[in-house]
């Protein structure tokens, strides 16, 4: 162990500052993300320590990710046990947590007869899954939407919409087109016999949490009912407790095809999930047509179930409910000039800003020990573990409005060179 590899984040041991690390981090890792913010090196609850002892409120949580926060004692206990009893076979032979967890995502979606669910490791993977059962349908068209994310793998790449994302892989499959966000008539216009399915977020994270609008979601299920297209939610981010409801899509009353989960399904740990509601689309994919090494392996569908568990346990779900409330109502009374407003659901909030000055204002929030994301210029986006206390949501919302100011001296101290 080397001097950089023995400081844990407390201040005890030797102590490698940030830069030590990130020099060793630019030496060893394809640039894929840019420079890392901090190294993080610890975690507890809604809090986590960087590699020079600092302190941050994480309202990001891995991006809608660490719904129990970090080393949650009943996650850590469900994956220590599995993972000193089974922890990976092969695709050849099945696993009592994976049997389990699919039981449970079929309940908690009151699935129809016939439903079925496979396994992956991640949101791109899932959607991976759902693309390819969309070929199977033989139809040539996938639709998607304008500000459309959904992975970075070739099919669920095809799905997304940012053009930096694509451009540099063209030529992607082909099929998808993209419509209009919330625009019904474009979604009337576009839906016939020749869809395979429509591919929808219930709120569009990465586009600046955008809610799909009232009405929206009811009327694509009808449509694509009407003409025999599957209707695919993804559900990576706004699932599993995320807004409030175990599935942003039921409070639109309405049964999807097929449903992508990840994200906070494993608390943490890596695992996805395709979820095939009826028949139908539970029969698109049959033996050899799809599958993956790591896909539904115990020690991640350990983990979701410890998640479920805890969520139900400790109603988190009213908690999502209550402390995204509070949050809301506390961020629109700070009133200040460069608040626009704030929209989303639950735990998942996009704070919208009148001037593009996200970025500068992400930053200040680092400083003064937040975290949080620029989604976009304009849009600070909030998505926190969803056992976040009252008191905690506060202390962001009294610190907002000095956020706020930093990012206009910021980003006027940028603009006078």
């Amino acid at each position: 162990m080397t001097e950089l590899d023995t400081n844990d984040g407390r201040g005890q041991g030797s102590v490698a500052s940030g830069s030590a690390w990130l020099d060793r981090y630019a030496g060893a890792m394809i640039g894929v993300y840019g420079t890392p913010q901090r190294v993080l090196v610890r975690g507890e609850g809604c809090y986590v320590w960087d590699s020079d002892g600092r302190r941050y409120l994480d309202l990001l949580g891995g991006i809608a990710t660490n719904a129990l926060g970090h080393a949650h004692p009943t996650l850590v206990a469900s994956v220590t046990e599995q993972l000193s009893t089974l922890g990976h076979v092969s695709n050849f032979f099945a696993t009592p947590p994976q049997i389990g967890l699919a039981e449970r995502l079929l309940s908690l979606l009151d699935a129809p007869e016939g439903s079925r669910v496979f396994f992956a490791n991640s949101g791109g993977e899932a959607n991976e899954a759902a693309f390819k059962m969309a070929r199977r349908t033989g139809r040539p068209r996938i639709l998607a939407l304008e500000g459309a994310f959904h992975g970075r793998s070739m099919g669920a790449l095809a799905m997304t919409h940012k053009a930096a994302y694509r451009e540099p892989f063209a030529p992607l499959p082909g099929g998808v087109e993209h419509l209009p966000f919330g625009d019904l008539a474009a979604l009337e216009a576009a839906v016939d016999d020749s869809v395979a399915a429509l591919v929808l977020e219930p709120i569009q994270g990465e586009a600046g949490v955008l809610p799909l609008p009232e009405g929206y979601l009811g009327r694509a299920r009808e449509l694509t009912a009407a003409h025999g297209a599957l209707l695919v939610v993804d559900e990576v981010q706004t699932g599993m407790g995320r807004t409030g409801a175990w599935f942003a899509h039921r409070r639109h009353d309405i049964v999807p095809d097929v449903v992508t989960l990840a994200k906070g399904l494993g608390g943490g740990l890596p695992v996805g999930a395709a979820v095939a509601l009826g028949e139908r689309a539970a029969q698109l994919l049959g033996p050899g047509q799809h599958g993956t090494t790591f896909g539904g392996n115990p020690v991640s569908t350990a983990a979701a179930l410890a998640t479920i568990h805890v969520i139900e346990r400790d109603d988190l779900l009213a908690n999502v409910r209550e402390v995204g409330a509070r949050l809301r109502a506390d961020v629109l009374a700070t009133r200040h000039p460069l608040l626009a407003g704030v929209q989303g659901e639950g735990l998942l909030l996009g704070i919208r800003l009148a001037r593009p000055l996200a970025a500068h204002a992400a930053r200040a929030a680092l400083d003064a020990g937040f975290i949080v994301n620029a989604v976009n210029p304009g849009t600070l986006r909030l998505a926190p573990p969803l056992l976040l206390t009252g008191d905690q949501a506060a202390t962001f919302s009294a610190a907002l409005p000095a956020l706020l100011d930093a990012a206009e001296a910021a980003s006027a101290q940028q603009e006078a060179g």
